[in-house]
């Protein structure tokens, strides 16, 4: 119980903006998974390099890439964002969580900051949602580098939550699989959970197979490819629910905002779960 209880001493409650929604269906959630690169567009590998100054600088067509992806956000119940910036110079100080979801019409939102380099970036997790989720927390997840983080949302109170966990792991195996120890413990209690995100490692990798043995997620019937956004071979991104919910479909969206495409699904989960919350 050693991860867990770290987490209950680092947790924090994540203040939501708050405006009026539309109910939603009650059944069937819409839900997208992106990692966004905070904004910027990589087509090939190559211009990693030759457009490595999007890294650190603003432009305008980041805000460009932003404005078409939140026409896409707009028809999801829930979205997870990766790499997204929580306002330095190279997003001009924009948080972008904040901008996809009043640009995309969506009232609820809530980031998570995790890698601050000075001023020049910010990386932060982010959900949007059209219904209010009743407690959102924030957890730093073990890592010798840190600056990974699990955002954890539930909708709805006691045995009929529904728990959205948006997540972005490390690079090294080892870190994953210490990582996702951490979000097994904080999941495992939960009957109804979805997790989404740039989890960096394939569906048969062992580190989600720990993951898999000690919840009751499961893995993808049908592993989608969503990395690079180009040419995808690799299925990275992923958005694994518990056995209560229903995966009735799952695509990733042709237009690629960054270097991994997005990840969409459509969940049947119980009707008391997401009605608890609309």
């Amino acid at each position: 119980m050693e991860a867990r209880t770290a987490a209950r001493r680092s947790v924090r409650l994540v203040h939501m903006s708050v405006e009026n929604a539309p109910a939603g269906d009650g059944r069937v959630l819409r839900v997208l998974s992106c990692n966004i690169l905070a904004g910027a567009s990589v087509t090939r590998y190559h211009e990693y390099f030759t457009r490595s100054w999007g890294a650190v600088l603003p432009g305008k067509y980041k805000l460009g890439n932003l404005d078409k992806l939140a026409r896409s956000i707009a028809k999801f119940d829930v979205v997870g964002l990766q790499e997204a910036d929580a306002g330095s110079i190279r997003s001009g100080f924009l948080n972008q969580t904040r901008y996809l979801a009043e640009t995309s019409g969506m009232p609820y939102w809530s980031h998570q900051p995790n890698r601050k380099l000075s001023s020049v970036s910010h990386t932060a997790n982010g959900l949007i949602s059209r219904a209010a989720p009743s407690q959102v927390f924030d957890y730093p997840l073990p890592g010798r580098l840190g600056g990974r983080g699990v955002l954890l949302a539930r909708y709805g109170e006691g045995d009929d939550a529904l728990t959205v966990a948006v997540a972005h792991l490390s690079l090294g195996t080892q870190a994953r699989a210490r990582q996702l120890g951490f979000i097994a413990e904080l999941l495992q209690d939960s009957p109804s959970a979805v997790l989404m995100g740039d989890l960096n490692c394939p569906p048969d990798s062992p580190e989600l197979g720990f993951l898999f043995s000690h919840t009751d997620l499961a893995p993808p019937a049908h592993p989608t490819p969503t990395f690079p956004s180009w040419r995808p071979q690799r299925a990275i991104d992923h958005i694994l629910v518990s056995s209560k919910i229903t995966v009735e479909r799952m695509w990733t969206l042709p237009a690629a905002f960054s270097d991994h495409l997005p990840l969409a699904a459509e969940l049947r989960v119980p009707p008391t779960a997401w009605k608890a919350a609309a």
